[in-house]
């Protein structure tokens, strides 16, 4: 069973949406009138997925998804009335996995709640990797910077200062990245 959060300021929208998820075999564990601080009710409130309902999504609510996105994400689904292109090239971009038109059928909603949980699965494992792969660079820039001091310091050959680095990260039980800083920081307090 998957946990619901509902944002909608229409209450007799909510109720129809609300009674929709529940026959579908979902639990809305809460529902917001607004988008403000939608950061702090997911983090409390742990709900597998995030529901929007709006006439048209503001600045405010996107802002806020953002904000959202950054620090606790989960898949949005949003459900509005403006098929405006760029609106949902904003929600998608602040996190919406699914920007749904007009009104959808209650038999329909589940094939769109399980495509935006793929959709946002799909989308985190991307920026995982792309983090991965920032960090590998990061931490490839420090050992390439503390090779070059070495071979500079010491006209050490290219393959002599990595082995270097290697044998002292063993020798010291650190990982090479962090001895490798220590190198560079070594060097600038000599300067």
């Amino acid at each position: 069973m998957l946990f619901v959060m509902l944002v909608d300021d229409d209450l007799a929208r909510t109720a129809l949406l609300k009674q929709s998820l529940t026959n579908a075999g979902y639990k809305v564990i809460a529902h917001l009138s607004t988008t403000e601080n939608l950061d702090v009710a997911v983090r409390e409130m742990q709900p597998d997925i995030v529901i929007i309902d709006t006439d048209s999504p503001s600045r405010d609510t996107l802002e806020n998804l953002c904000v959202m996105n950054e620090t606790v994400p989960k898949p949005i689904v949003m459900f509005t009335h403006d098929g405006d292109i760029q609106k949902m090239r904003e929600a998608t971009k602040v996190g919406v996995s699914a920007y749904v038109v007009g009104n959808l059928a209650s038999d329909s909603l589940m094939p769109v709640i399980n495509a935006a949980i793929v959709r946002f699965e799909e989308v985190k494992l991307l920026r995982d990797e792309l983090d991965q792969t920032r960090l590998k660079l990061a931490e490839r820039k420090v050992l390439e910077k503390a090779k070059g001091l070495l071979m500079k310091e010491h006209s050490f050959d290219e393959d002599h200062a990595y082995a270097m680095l290697r044998s002292m990260a063993m020798t010291q039980s650190k990982r090479m990245v962090v001895l490798a800083s220590e190198v560079i920081e070594a060097a600038t307090k000599q300067l």
